[in-house]
């Protein structure tokens, strides 16, 4: 799974954006009180990619 995509995924969660590479990306936001939803939620992503692969 590419970092940037799953960063680009999660960052709106906390009013932000993000980006990068696939093996790095970064991102930010204005809303740090959602960052447990944010790694939730990638959590959730990562399991689900796990699954299907």
């Amino acid at each position: 799974m590419s970092a940037g995509v799953l960063v680009k995924a999660i960052a709106p969660i906390v009013d932000g954006g993000g980006g990068g590479r696939a093996q790095m990306a970064e991102a930010g936001g204005k809303n740090p009180e959602k960052i447990d939803d944010a790694l939730t939620k990638a959590h959730e992503i990562i399991k689900e990619k796990l699954a299907n692969a």
